[in-house]
């Protein structure tokens, strides 16, 4: 109790809090998309479940942090680069990441089928929540390893990861209706993740790439999808 007493404790766990809501927005978009295939009653349940497996994803992993951290020690050279567990991960990771946003562009420039089609090709509920999990271990492992470099103590990390999970519960909903209602933006979304599995894989082969300038990128692309969006609706 007594980091408690230090002021240093209180702003450790702000700016990890903050650090957690913006690594966890791009989680929030995927599960959106994923989730929007399911029937409209599942949605909301099918979030709901994928950010709390997100928060019990990254709250185990900082229980285990021996075994976070040995996840840096080489697995195995494959032309000429040491490839850790975190690196595989990493780098599996993304290309899921690559992979499952293009089809999902491909599927929205191919057109809809027919709602009976539609709906007999409904993912079950099963299989989109096993998609979030896979997912949450790559922006968990990311989430833990930031948080392990910010705080000193298991107690801040955890508090900071169920707040902003906390956070993100309540926007989801709202974030979700908006990409649902503007198509652009589900496409805007899905580049977005693109960059983001390109920048997961260029981590896994240690080509780091500054988060500002990804971060700068996406809020500059949306910032002119919102200025489209008003002159569409003036028009």
């Amino acid at each position: 109790m007594e980091i408690w007493l230090l002021p240093s404790s209180y702003m450790a766990l702000a700016t990890l809090t903050l650090l957690e809501i913006v690594l966890g927005i791009d989680n929030i978009i995927f599960i959106s998309i994923l989730s929007s295939k399911l029937a409209k009653e599942k949605q909301v349940k099918a979030r709901r479940i994928g950010l709390l497996l997100a928060m019990g994803t990254r709250i185990l992993l900082l229980f285990s942090l021996s075994w976070v951290m040995s996840l840096t020690q080489t697995l195995f050279t494959f032309l000429t680069k040491d490839i850790s567990g975190r690196d595989l991960i990493l780098l599996i990771g993304g290309l899921f990441l690559i992979g499952k946003a293009t089809f999902e562009i491909h599927e929205k420039m191919e057109g809809h089928h027919s709602e009976t089609k539609e709906s007999k090709k409904r993912p079950s509920f099963v299989s989109v929540l096993i998609q979030i999990a896979i997912l949450d271990i790559v922006f968990s492992l990311d989430s833990v390893i930031t948080a392990v470099g910010m705080a000193d103590h298991i107690s801040i990390m955890v508090i900071a990861v169920v707040v902003s999970v906390a956070v993100m519960l309540v926007f989801a909903e709202s974030i979700s209706k908006f990409v649902d209602t503007h198509p652009t933006i589900k496409i805007l979304a899905l580049s977005f993740l693109i960059l983001i599995g390109f920048s997961l894989v260029g981590e896994g082969w240690e080509l780091h790439i500054p988060k500002g300038y990804i971060y700068f990128a996406m809020a500059f692309s949306l910032l002119v999808e919102m200025i489209n969006i008003k002159v569409r609706d003036k028009a």
